[in-house]
Parts: structure tokens; C-alpha cells; sequence
């Protein structure tokens, strides 16, 4: 596991796509590839079964499965954390112990999404799965897919437990995001279009979607900006913008477009995803290759 006090699962990080093959079943060596390809470009830790590997659709033992696959894909190359977000508390805690013995090294835990709990039932939701396992958890805060934004106050309570390290925000607010570093927490950008304003607001790394098809860039981005060359990263980053407009523009962006990323690169074969989600159109696949063609990915 690569990682440190400040950044502990790593600087950058994605939310890795699982991969289906064409009878929906889940292609286990297509997501070893993903996680591969990932590794080998850039990254220093991987995140599965978030949003983008579409784990509202996977069931326990598929995420086990996936799990592991990553898991041996990886080795000690790089961090692997499991999404075990649910909106059910004794579910996530199935996912959570499941996800200790596969032997990862951290949990992601959203928001519960749907039920809207209010602020003690978030405190009882994150303590409870948290007090589960011994591993470190991520938490996730990201009110435009759940409905329920993380107060300062639950911050600070779930901070009292020792696992609870982390934070990825898909909030955007950055003085915000500073109190949140002041509780203790390291904090991970959660939306590509903010990564850079993360980095001068002293987050520890990024948690991408982007990263499936520009791990290079936003690794070389962040060298640039903790080595002082600001303006590089600004140029970077800035070229990197027909690419973040391409992957998060289209409808249910993440594992829609993520997949037709990876199949653009020949990663992937194809670019399954399970309903509710549809894959990219023809025209939307076309969109997706001119935005990557323009930031120099393809």
C-alpha cells in the first residue's frame, strides 16, 4: 500500500469501472485490466465498487469477487479501497467485514442515499460500519447523488473514531473543505473539474473518474503543483479541461463514460454497463473521442 498520514490511500486514486461482458455478467478479467491499466499509468491506489463501478446493481458475492480480481491485479503496487456504501446500515456492514478479509486497505462510505437521514442518523450509520472492521475508512460526501450533505458537527463527531481518516468531497466548497482538514481529515477531491482548486486548498489527492483515461497527466499535475511549479499545473490542468467536459458532460457520466473511455483505449472490448444505466450512443461515443482527441489522450 502506498500512502502516508497526510495522504493515506495514496495521492491519486480512481473510481475504478467494473467491467460486464455481453450477458451482463461481470468480466472479472476485463476489471483486472482496468485496474492494471490504471496502475500502470499513474496511479497509486484504486477504489472499486463506488459509483462508477456501479455497485447498486452488483450483489455481495460479485462484489467479493471483484474485489479479490483487484486485489491480485494490484498487489502491493498500489492501494485498494472498497466501496461498502449503501443505504442500508446492516448491508454495508456485510460489505465492510467482506471487504476486510479480502484484505483491502481502506473503506469508501457514502452518504446513505435515498432515506435522507438526518445528521444522528448519519453519526449512527458511520460509526456503526466503522466500528465493524479495523480497516481506515474514506467517508463520501456527495449531496447531488444522495440528498444529504455531511454537517461540520457529524465531521467532527465521527472523527473521535481512530479508523475514520479520510474524506472525498463532492461538495465543492472549498473553505468548507479547509475546516474539514482542520478536523483531522485528509481530504480527496471528488470531482475532476475541481481537482486543481483541491491541490491549493491542501487536499491530499484526488478520488477520479477522469483518471481512467488521463492517469499521467493528473499524476504529473500533481508533482508539478507539490514541486512548486504551479503554473505547469495550471497548464496541465487546463489541458486536461476537453477531457473532464467530455467524461462528466454526458448523462449518468462515470461508468457510462469511464467504460467508453477505456474501450477508446483498447482496455476494454466493449462498453456494458447494467440498466439502469445505458451505454454512450453512437453520437455521444463520437463526443467522447473528439474531447479526448483534444486534450492529447488518444
Amino acid at each position: 500500500m502506498t500512502g502516508s498520514p497526510s495522504a493515506p490511500f495514496g495521492r491519486l486514486l480512481t473510481a475504478m469501472a467494473t467491467a460486464f461482458k455481453d450477458d451482463g455478467s461481470v468480466d472479472l478479467q476485463g476489471t483486472a485490466r482496468i485496474a492494471q491499466h490504471l496502475v500502470d499509468h499513474g496511479h497509486d491506489g484504486v477504489v472499486v465498487s463506488g459509483t462508477t463501478g456501479e455497485s447498486p446493481t452488483t450483489t455481495v458475492a460479485e462484489d467479493g469477487e471483484i474485489l479479490a480480481a483487484v486485489k491480485d491485479a494490484v498487489g502491493d503496487r498500489a492501494s485498494v479501497v472498497a466501496g461498502v456504501g449503501t443505504n442500508s446500515t446492516a448491508h454495508s456492514i456485510e460489505l465492510a467485514v467482506q471487504a476486510e478479509k479480502v484484505g483491502v486497505d481502506g473503506l469508501l462510505l457514502v452518504t446513505p442515499y435515498y432515506n435522507k437521514p438526518g445528521q444522528a442518523g448519519l453519526l449512527h450509520h458511520f460509526r456503526t460500519v466503522a466500528e465493524a472492521t479495523g480497516v481506515p475508512v474514506m467517508l463520501y460526501d456527495v449531496p447531488g447523488r444522495t440528498a444529504t450533505t455531511i454537517s461540520l458537527e457529524t465531521y467532527a463527531a465521527a472523527k473521535e473514531l481512530d479508523t475514520v481518516v479520510a474524506v472525498k468531497d463532492a461538495v465543492g466548497d472549498y473553505l468548507r473543505g479547509v475546516k474539514i482538514m482542520e478536523l483531522g481529515y485528509a481530504v480527496y477531491s471528488g470531482d475532476d473539474a475541481s481537482n486543481l482548486g483541491w491541490l491549493a486548498h491542501g487536499a491530499a489527492g484526488f478520488v477520479s473518474v477522469v483518471g481512467h483515461v488521463a492517469g499521467n497527466e493528473l499524476r504529473a499535475m500533481i508533482e508539478a503543483f507539490e514541486g512548486g511549479d504551479h503554473a505547469k499545473a495550471r497548464e496541465i490542468f487546463a489541458g486536461l479541461v476537453p477531457a473532464i467536459d467530455a467524461v462528466m458532460g454526458v448523462p449518468n457520466y462515470g461508468a457510462t463514460s469511464a467504460k467508453a473511455g477505456l474501450q477508446l483505449l483498447g482496455v476494454l472490448d466493449n462498453r456494458n454497463v447494467r440498466g439502469p444505466l445505458v451505454p454512450l450512443d453512437d453520437d455521444e461515443y463520437a463526443a467522447l473521442r473528439t474531447g479526448l482527441e483534444t486534450a492529447g489522450l488518444l
